[in-house]
């Protein structure tokens, strides 16, 4: 009788520790890459410029969600972008979630080194591949720490207008995506210790010609974040093409492009996102699902072309026409999260957000690769204004194959 009683109560306390493992849980972890000595900073394509001093530290920063079986690691670097080539280096580190689950995305600030390995004009490039190898090492042990940190938690998801002068478009000043969508993990001890903001912006304001290396508008995110008690931030860019840019336009109409305006803009969105997110429930054990599909564009576009062939990171093979990035979809409660992989122009965010099917839809642009602008082929090349996002896309065919391709993981989600 007594090893009866053994039995079952060894299978309650089993049954116990299987729920416990199910329950959800989220870890978030930083590391500093600021280069030291400081390195020249890319704003696009073309030499870098040369710094001389800093306003902040860049950062790579890690969200690591787990359900059950199931992990995904939101993962955000300090650059104007972070190629396929350099984020296949970080999740080859990664052993304990799969590489299709880690989506790495860049906040595109134009204050950093160069990413992408461009021409300088004189027969090579400013890219230090030491410090983009330092990069990559430093973000998978983000990655690492903030699974070995995981802890229960709730997540509470909003989805709201952010008000104030932020972001406009510089082609068309009302043409852009106001929503911020906001994620936050909550402890058992009821404290956020990790707060995600999910916005369209380029973070430029001081751009790439003031000799400064800086994380932009962005640095200052993250500490209101902390300061207000909302934990660790992590800041995933949306759909910021053509042209959506940090709103620095000042009483004279000129651009005010200092760090005292990085802080008011990084002040100000940090404050809406907490704003937006303050009515939100907590959702108590949010599912997770991960899916992906490679999706092969052709590239058209002879500059971008020869820049992928080109450079050192081996970006496309030298007889290759064509590239082939991954679109995830991801599901965490009731959010959906869509990746992008380089720079959509708002009306494509828009179309994609209207289509999906979360409550609350999220996209991460420049996630999982960065292809230059991606505009409808009903846009490309045709106004004088699109002149360079058309040079440096892929070409007009790009924005169709990703909406499709997206659609499809969509679909077939719903269809589950």
């Amino acid at each position: 009788m007594k090893t009866i009683r053994f039995i079952v109560l060894f299978a309650v306390a089993l049954g116990y520790a299987t729920i416990a493992h199910a329950d959800f849980r989220a870890g978030i972890a930083v590391r500093v890459v600021t280069p030291e000595p400081l390195l020249p900073v890319s704003g696009g394509v073309g030499p870098s410029n040369p710094v001389t001093k800093k306003y902040g530290d860049l950062t790579v920063r890690a969200m690591v969600l787990e359900n059950g079986d199931t992990r995904v690691a939101f993962v955000s670097a300090d650059f104007l972008g972070f190629p396929a080539a350099l984020g296949d280096r970080v999740r080859r580190q990664v052993k304990a979630i799969p590489a299709a689950h880690i989506l790495i995305g860049a906040t595109h600030t134009h204050s950093a080194p160069d990413c992408y390995g461009f021409p300088n004009g004189r027969g090579g490039t400013d890219a230090d591949l030491e410090y983009l190898n330092f990069v990559c090492n430093k973000a998978a042990e983000a990655i690492n720490e903030a699974v070995a940190g995981l802890q229960p938690a709730s997540l509470r998801i909003a989805t709201g207008k952010a008000i104030g002068k932020i972001a406009y478009n510089y082609y068309a000043p009302q043409l852009y995506d106001p929503r911020c969508n906001v994620m936050q993990a909550v402890g058992r001890d009821g404290k956020p210790f990790a707060t995600l903001v999910n916005y369209a912006i380029h973070p430029e304001v001081l751009g790439s010609s003031q000799g400064v290396l800086s994380p932009d508008m962005v640095g200052p995110l993250y500490d209101r974040i902390a300061s207000s008690g909302g934990g660790t931030g992590i800041f995933m860019n949306g759909a910021q093409g053509g042209m959506v840019t940090a709103d620095v336009r000042g009483p004279d109409g000129k651009d005010v492009q200092t760090w005292e305006e990085c802080r008011r803009i990084g002040n100000l969105l940090a404050d809406e996102a907490l704003r937006i997110l303050h009515a939100s429930v907590e959702q108590k054990n949010p599912i997770i699902h991960c899916a992906w599909r490679d999706v092969t564009l052709p590239v058209d576009s002879p500059m971008l072309l020869a820049l992928l062939k080109m450079s050192p990171l081996k970006l496309a093979k030298p007889d290759a026409k064509t590239i082939t990035t991954r679109v995830n979809l991801v599901h965490v409660g009731d959010a959906q999260i869509l990746t992008i992989p380089g720079e959509a122009l708002p009306n494509i965010g828009y179309y994609l957000k209207r289509k999906m099917k979360g409550q609350h839809n999220f996209l991460f642009g420049l996630t999982n690769d960065a292809l230059g602008y991606i505009l409808t082929k009903e846009d490309w090349n045709s106004f004088e204004r699109y002149d360079y996002v058309t040079r440096t896309s892929l070409g007009e065919s790009t924005a169709g194959i990703l909406i499709r391709e997206s659609m499809k993981l969509v679909e077939e989600a719903a269809s589950k």
